[in-house]
């Protein structure tokens, strides 16, 4: 299955639908979506026992188009990358548009894959032009403040922060299947390379990342279908998942994220649900389940789980768990 799904991402960019690299996100007219949701559709404040779905196939304010990359803010503003739009959006926890920033470096459009917060509340986004792959660095407001250039391979990448050493994390995939590559990739804000992690454990095709409180590093791989986790040095320490659909296995694991206590949130995409693990990669349960493609997740200071969809192009706050 990998096989043709790494096969379709590789087409060119006038044959595809999204340059998601694993599964295609291509709107289909038999299957029920929610249309042009408005936050006036929406409750006003939810509660434990409600989930919030917001956005709605489109280009209009509060639209999206294959939102392919969440972070949620200290103060619990939610940044889509909302990919085909080349822009981010900005929504309250409620799904209200508060705001919203086209992703654009020396007049070219880029088509954000991903985005991060660093320590002092600005974004990371990776994503592409046509011509070259970018990583660049926004206030919450938009306003471009850095960018750097980074080789650009035809695959799809995720972007995280370490925030106490102020270094930026992306995911790489070289090759062609099935001889893929994969690594991370340390730089500093300026651009400069620390160190590449991750090419001895045979990673095929790592794509979204996160760091979580103590500084490890968390990598999901959607063709091994596992969870690679490394030190802040970049020494790998273990991994976990596995193909399959029972507890604590995945089917091509797309966005993760941890909150505060150290739990891992794991996109288990090939099975339409969110699972959760310990900080040592021990299952514990599944949650959100139902959502059409979830792509990309996120986790509220609240304990609230934010999960994109690139079925239905939209964005879903769950109650905590």
């Amino acid at each position: 299955m990998c096989e043709r799904l790494q096969q379709q991402a590789k087409l060119s960019k006038e044959k595809r639908e999204l340059p998601l690299s694993g599964h295609r996100c291509n709107f289909h007219p038999s299957v029920s979506v929610l249309g042009h949701v408005t936050a006036q559709s929406l409750p006003s404040t939810p509660t434990q026992a409600e989930r919030v779905t917001f956005g709605g196939y489109g280009s209009g304010t509060g639209q999206l188009k294959y939102p392919s990359g969440v972070t949620v803010s200290e103060d619990g503003e939610i940044f889509i990358a909302d990919l085909r739009n080349q822009r981010i959006q900005v929504f309250t926890l409620q799904g209200t548009s508060v705001r919203q920033f086209r992703t654009v470096v020396s007049g070219q459009d880029i088509e954000p894959y991903n985005v991060a917060i660093d320590g002092k509340g600005n974004l990371w986004v990776v994503g592409n032009t046509e011509t070259t792959a970018f990583v660049v660095q926004y206030t919450k407001q938009g306003e471009m403040l850095r960018k750097f250039d980074v080789q650009k391979t035809g695959w799809d990448r995720g972007v995280a922060v370490d925030t106490r050493r102020n270094h930026i994390l992306i995911t790489q995939t070289t090759g062609d299947w099935p001889n893929l590559r994969g690594e991370v990739q340390v730089f500093r804000p300026d651009g400069t390379l620390v160190r590449t992690v991750g090419q001895q454990q045979g990673m095929k095709r790592p794509w979204y990342i996160t760091v979580d409180g103590e500084e490890n590093i968390l990598v999901s791989d959607l063709c091994n279908h596992c969870v690679y986790v490394f030190n802040e040095d970049g020494q790998f320490l273990f991994k976990f998942g596995g193909e399959g659909s029972g507890k604590g296995q995945l089917l091509h694991p797309f966005g993760i994220c941890t909150d505060r206590a150290g739990n891992i949130f794991v996109i288990d995409r090939g099975n339409s649900r969110v699972e959760m693990f310990d900080k040592t990669g021990k299952f514990v349960k599944h949650i959100a389940m139902g959502v059409k493609e979830p792509q990309a997740v996120a986790m509220t200071t609240q304990g609230q789980v934010v999960v994109t969809s690139c079925r239905n192009h939209t964005v879903t706050v769950f109650p905590n768990f």
